[in-house]
């Protein structure tokens, strides 16, 4: 019997008031929050480094790639990001975990210290969505977590994972619980505990979560053979 997990990063677009400082804790995360005041290269126009040497047809396909357009909301990825960096510096929980994604997606673009261009940066993604969950911003809570779960961005941790699903899911993150419950499952990061699965899949259902109403069929199905 396969039991679904949710690996995927929640994004909120709206950023709103929130303050708080710089906590202590894990040292892959604290570095890389710290690195984000001098990584920063997105822009609405390329970055020179970029650019050189290219001809104007290769500079146009590469501003489509890496500047791609407006959003759904109008505003430029360049836009989106410098927004979301003022509000997440000034310690908005909700833009540290929009501007986490947008470097672990790659839509916010960030270079090693030779100038390497890296397709995305689970780093100061896993520092920003630490600083997020800090502050008990349940979206930022999910997406460390998975960070954890798939050694990206930081070093794999299992109970990690679980205590940063557990914060999430007592806030009543959907997916959070989901995953918990397929933690307490299979007994990762965790004493496997198939009771406690079932609780927690079972709150992912009341909400609606897909996954987790076929992880409970799945495992009815199974008690009955």
């Amino acid at each position: 019997m396969k039991i679904k997990t949710v690996l995927l990063l929640v994004a909120p677009l709206i950023a709103l008031s929130g303050c708080g400082g710089e906590s202590s804790g894990d040292k892959s995360a604290g570095d890389s929050a710290t690195q984000t005041m001098t990584e920063v290269t997105t822009m609405d126009e390329l970055p020179s480094f970029l650019s050189e040497g290219l001809s104007e047809e290769e500079i146009n396909e590469l501003r489509e790639q890496i500047l791609p357009g407006s959003t759904e909301d109008g505003k430029t990825p360049g836009e989106k990001f410098q927004e979301l960096l003022e509000k997440a510096k000034a310690g908005d929980p909700v833009a540290q975990n929009g501007l986490g994604v947008m470097y672990y997606t790659g839509e916010a673009v960030s270079k090693t210290v030779t100038g390497q261009v890296l397709d995305n940066d689970a780093e100061l993604a896993a520092g920003w969505f630490y600083r997020s969950a800090e502050q008990g911003y349940a979206d930022a809570q999910f997406n460390l977590g998975l960070l954890y779960a798939n050694g990206e961005g930081v070093e794999r941790d299992m109970q990690q994972a679980v205590e940063l699903f557990k914060q999430a899911a007592e806030q009543g993150h959907v997916d959070a619980q989901n995953n918990l419950g397929a933690m307490y499952y299979v007994g990762e990061g965790v004493t496997r505990d198939e009771e406690t699965a079932i609780e927690w899949f079972e709150k992912a259902a009341a909400q609606g979560n897909e996954e987790a109403k076929e992880n409970l069929d799945a495992i009815m199905a199974a008690r009955s053979q």
